[in-house]
């Protein structure tokens, strides 16, 4: 993994930063963002750098020609989705097909190595958003190539999200403003991203990592269940964290990008989850695939098969392995399950959200697991395995260390909108303001020692 944070956190973004603020006008701004996402990603990426390119001038392309065209609209849209779903099949999902024909086949067709750019799912849904818009008479087809190639590469959002729509963004392309409490804001959002990545995610990591790693029978069902429960901490503050950082970065530059999370693991319903948990993603398949299949207009089976398609194909953007399309098919069907019975989770009262967290824990399961194999033998132990041996023993306890059983209950706390009803309540909100500042001071140096201490971990969507 080329991208780190240290040369980032220590030489790029305060460097950009200052340039920014020092750059007279709105259209040189622009050029420097554009100039500096380019090398951003040219550092992380190198010659891949082209894709990107070529991907912002191809969408570009096809979205003028869309607007100016009177009868060939439905085939110039057709020919934009299958040249970026194709760029995104090829890279991301053709050695996971061929396995498959060569599995289910027997056949040995040799199986590309194709090289998966950092961000590809991003910046690819980010200009087929683009591109379905004009269509869609949405929005005007932008004559500035300038434009779009900063909306598509804008860096603190382009390797991992969140996914940008242009019509929510169009607007603050030229015309942005920035002041010094916005700033503050942002590098304060900034900094609790920071931490949520360094401080818990990469510790909760370390515990996940060593589960999913250990064999069979050193495998219990605590320690099972420790290590998932590890993980769903550790992708909850990692992308969570991520769009923290993204959306601070982005707030010092003058944009205002879309929450991305809202306290998943406070849901009470697989329903509610969804609203909550990666929330830029599941508003772009609401609106360009749920709502043209159909969405719910066309009755209950349909509008179940929809959904259905539609998690299918959220698993899969997550990666190229059946392990993600089952996770995605698995909260499908339990997302199913409660539009065919509405008053399950409420007959269920507060255990609700007992019922949300085992689902989301045991679909993570899938998630992380290598293999159906791997995930099919930890939910074994973690639904079935009560023997207590020895090599079970050794390995709890090289789990169950003093930095993880410390960071536990503050993911938990941290997790639930514990703190931000403290913060909304009326006579907390200016106390919270002066002592949010304060604790960020603290929190960067923790960030900063720890990452000098090379225990950085890269974040896990980037491989998305």
């Amino acid at each position: 993994m080329a991208f780190s944070s240290i040369p980032f956190l220590c030489a790029f973004f305060p460097v950009v930063i200052i340039l920014y603020y020092l750059t007279p006008s709105a259209k040189l701004k622009n050029c420097l963002l554009i100039m500096v996402s380019l090398l951003f990603y040219a550092y992380g990426e190198g010659i891949y750098v082209l894709l990107m390119l070529a991907c912002v001038c191809v969408n570009y392309l096809a979205a003028r020609l869309i607007e100016h065209s009177n009868k060939g609209k439905k085939i110039l849209l057709l020919l934009a989705i299958v040249l970026n779903l194709g760029v995104l099949g090829m890279y991301k999902y053709a050695g996971m097909i061929i396995m498959t024909v060569n599995r289910i086949a027997g056949s040995e067709i040799s199986v590309p190595a194709f090289h998966l750019p950092i961000g590809i799912s991003f910046f690819i849904f980010q200009a087929l958003s683009y591109v379905v818009d004009v269509y869609r008479n949405r929005v005007k087809a932008d004559k500035s190539l300038i434009r779009i190639l900063l909306y598509i590469s804008f860096f603190p959002q382009l390797i991992a999200g969140p996914i940008i729509k242009y019509h929510d963004i169009s607007g603050q392309l030229d015309r942005r403003k920035v002041s010094l409490s916005q700033s503050c804001q942002g590098l304060r959002r900034f900094i609790i991203g920071l931490s949520k990545k360094v401080l818990i995610a990469n510790t909760m990591g370390l515990t996940a990592d060593y589960v999913f790693s250990r064999p069979y029978h050193e495998l219990g069902m605590l320690l099972a269940w420790v290590g998932a429960i590890a993980y769903v901490f550790q992708i909850y503050f990692d992308f969570s964290g991520y769009s923290d950082m993204a959306i601070g970065m982005g707030k010092m530059f003058g944009f205002h990008f879309m929450e991305n999370f809202r306290y998943p693991y406070a849901a009470g319903s697989i329903q509610d989850f969804w609203r909550r948990w990666h929330i830029s993603l599941t508003s772009w398949f609401r609106e360009y695939l749920y709502i043209p299949l159909g969405g719910n207009r066309k009755g209950k089976t349909r509008t179940w098969l929809n959904r259905l398609v539609v998690f299918f194909f959220t698993g899969l953007w997550h990666g190229a392995s059946w392990t993600f399309v089952f996770w995605g098919l698995f909260h499908g069907m339990f997302l199913t399950l409660e539009t065919v019975f509405p008053k399950l989770t409420k007959k269920m009262g507060v255990f609700r959200h007992l019922y949300v967290l085992v689902v989301v824990c045991t679909g993570f399961v899938i998630f992380r697991a290598d293999t159906i194999e791997q995930a099919w033998m930890m939910l074994e132990v973690m639904f079935t395995k009560t023997a207590w041996t020895p090599a079970i023993e050794a390995a709890a306890a090289s789990v169950c260390n003093l930095l993880f059983l410390v960071t536990l209950p503050v993911a938990a706390v941290c997790s639930m909108p514990v703190l931000e009803r403290i913060k909304n309540t009326h006579r907390m909100q200016p106390i919270w303001e002066g002592v949010s500042y304060m604790i960020s001071i603290p929190l960067l140096a923790a960030c900063m020692v720890s990452l000098a201490g090379g225990t950085y971990n890269p974040f896990i969507y980037f491989r998305f």
